[in-house]
């Protein structure tokens, strides 16, 4: 398997990913997918530990949840701030056997499977291997991610279809995964297998400070690291910076990004 190599690494994302997860929102899609007491879960790509923090919560009384990551930062952040007798946190590369970490009723991957775009179905396959059988796996990413906005400059536009190009062909990211999700479980032979398809992002009027943050970090980030040469604007990156900030600001602009879940049992 490719190597990982994660596409927003930065001082700032144990932050950003932090504010950004709901948990009233991880609580319905977790209930949906069939979490219950009782039960022992794997959150696998955990970040820093609050989405892993509500599936504990979800499958008391008497279950547990262990969230890993490949990031020792992040696990350190997770452990300090959410750790307790029922959820733990440990470090592991996810494109390696997991069997270490034994088996577990309910399997949660959100949100990261967008960074392993040639590998995605092998990783996929990996995480089903420590799940019971009968066991949920419960995938959850977005589709179309980044390039649905209305009220921007053409070339701005023109910017950030090159920009997901680049990172898509450099960095291994999969703007397109959420669509893939279903497939993965489908050749697998998983049963009992429901599909789901709502908006993650849905941002018009004024903007919220968690929203400006996120998507801030996104393009300082993302598309510095894209290699893309911004030939739209005379002073490159810092000039796109500056109007997409512009943009973003706006009440009147209007950006949003499907989100697809997909759940089923494992035979």
């Amino acid at each position: 398997m490719r190597a990982q190599k994660y596409l927003m690494e930065n001082a700032d994302e144990s932050l950003r990913l932090d504010l950004k997860t709901d948990d009233d929102v991880t609580s319905r899609q977790a209930r949906w997918a069939g979490i219950a007491p009782g039960m022992r879960v794997v959150d696998i790509g955990c970040g820093p530990g609050k989405t892993t923090s509500r599936l504990g919560e979800l499958v008391q009384p008497g279950g547990s949840a262990v969230g890993v990551d490949l990031s020792e930062q992040r696990v350190e952040f997770a452990r300090e701030r959410y750790g307790n007798d029922h959820t733990s946190f440990a470090r592991c590369d996810l494109l390696k056997p997991l069997s270490e970490l034994g088996q577990f009723d309910f399997a949660w991957v959100r949100f990261l499977l967008e960074y392993h775009r040639s590998n995605c179905f092998d990783l996929v396959k990996n995480i089903s291997d420590i799940l019971k059988p009968g066991g949920i796996l419960c995938l959850i990413d977005l589709d179309y991610n980044c390039l649905s906005h209305f009220g921007h400059s053409p070339r701005m536009e023109r910017a950030v279809a090159a920009i997901m190009k680049s990172i898509e062909e450099k960095e291994n990211f999969d703007p397109y995964v959420g669509r893939k999700l279903y497939s993965f479980l489908y050749d697998l032979g998983y049963q009992e297998i429901d599909v789901k398809v709502e908006a993650h992002h849905q941002i018009f009027g004024e903007l919220k400070q968690v929203d400006e943050f996120n998507w801030t970090k996104k393009v300082e980030v993302a598309a510095r690291n894209s290699d893309y040469g911004f030939d739209e604007y005379e002073e490159g990156f810092e000039q796109f910076l500056a109007e997409f900030r512009s943009f973003f600001a706006d009440p009147r602009r209007f950006t949003y990004t499907p989100m697809i879940s997909c759940s089923g049992r494992k035979p």
